[in-house]
């Protein structure tokens, strides 16, 4: 299963893919293009990926995901050019109950911005261009700086 595309997503085909009789929990997640950035207007996006190592490294991630939740998971990264309003990112996780699917899904986003090598290009309004470095996510001059951190497994209540 590809986690790569150029092409548009779409969260129902992933929430089709994980739904089955059993799992009565379906987390999704939905990362779009916003249209700024540390203060700065975004004109759009262009990412790009060392795509076998992105492919299993995300694969991993969705094992370990319906292994320590017993969900199914589905993940999919766009690459290439994306408009303001374009999902980047789509993440769909069901179980047998909600807090297994929310914990799950989110295991799953917070994992592949910290560990797949998809870079993001960002250009601004103003003509600019920079670089957003993933790892940097967190850090006190990183592009969450104020942001809380996520809440550890024991706070998801899983």
């Amino acid at each position: 299963m590809s986690h790569l595309t150029t092409a548009p997503l779409e969260l129902g085909r992933l929430v089709t893919r994980v739904s089955a009789p059993g799992r009565g929990g379906i987390a999704c997640f939905l990362g779009v293009v916003r249209d700024q950035q540390g203060g700065r207007a975004v004109a759009r996006l262009d990412y790009s990926a060392y795509e076998p190592m992105a492919e299993a490294e995300c694969e991993r991630i969705v094992t370990e995901a319906r292994g320590r939740w017993n969900a199914e998971v589905a993940l999919e990264h766009r690459l290439g050019r994306l408009e303001i309003g374009e999902a980047a990112v789509a993440i769909a996780a069901a179980a047998a109950h909600r807090d297994a699917a929310f914990a799950a899904c989110r295991y799953a986003i917070e994992q592949v911005k910290q560990r797949v090598p998809i870079w993001k290009r960002e250009e601004y309004v103003d003509g600019g261009v920079e670089w957003v470095n993933p790892q940097a996510v967190g850090r006190p001059d990183g592009p969450t700086a104020g942001v809380p951190e996520p809440a550890t497994q024991t706070e998801w209540g899983v």
